[in-house]
């Protein structure tokens, strides 16, 4: 029999997330282990149960998911990630899995697609809706490399990667005993090295590279 996968589901229509719950557990080898509306309650039993299946809204109150999955993968980087979203493309596909998640399906996506998918993550693959594919061609990225992430400084990775955690900015500054107008500085500079104009583009560019390669902080 498949091993049991644990699983955590982070929506923010309560309707859907029981649906899906209900869908989940007609399966014997699926069991939820919790269901949130907020990306903050969530990602504290993610932290803790490590669960091998999420499931995760594209638009949570705290935001976009791009920036939500960095901080699921750095929490639990086991975890398989599924991506619900209105959004449909390549562009928003290769968004998703250069950060670690492992499906993106369409919130309009039927029971047994998500069941499919999941059954299809088990076997070491993913799938998508051949429309989606129709639309162009997979867009090749190529990753950072170590002359790259090196030019940024030990501190502008750590700063970086407390971002990545979900810390906020303030706290960031007590930790490195700076002012709050110096982590902005300091965000710009790393902006100017990874080439990039917002905070959600410099942890996809840092976490495509680095993933697998978490530095030690600085501070405790």
């Amino acid at each position: 029999m498949p091993k049991v996968w644990r699983v955590v589901i982070i929506d923010s229509q309560p309707t859907r997330m029981l649906g899906t719950k209900l869908i989940l557990e007609e399966q014997e080898n699926l069991q939820v282990q919790g269901m949130f509306s907020s990306f903050e309650d969530g990602i504290h039993l993610i932290e803790e149960l490590k669960p091998e299946l999420i499931l995760l809204d594209d638009y949570l109150p705290e935001g976009k998911s791009e920036v939500l999955l960095a901080q699921i993968k750095y929490q639990s980087p086991g975890s398989e990630v599924i991506i619900y979203t209105d959004d449909e493309g390549l562009s928003v596909v290769h968004t998703m899995f250069s950060l670690g998640a492992s499906g993106v399906l369409s919130k309009q996506a039927t029971s047994s697609q998500l069941i499919l998918l999941i059954e299809g993550l088990r076997a070491g693959f993913t799938l998508l809706p051949l429309d989606w594919l129709k639309h162009g061609i997979w867009p090749i990225v190529a990753p950072m490399s170590k002359q790259d992430l090196f030019e940024l400084t030990e501190m502008e990775i750590f700063i970086l990667e407390r971002i990545i955690q979900g810390i906020t900015y303030d706290k960031i500054a007590l930790e490195v005993e700076v002012s709050r107008r110096s982590i902005d500085n300091y965000l710009r500079k790393i902006y100017v090295k990874l080439n990039v104009s917002t905070r959600a583009q410099a942890i996809e560019k840092y976490t495509l590279h680095s993933q697998t390669q978490i530095h030690s902080p600085m501070y405790a």
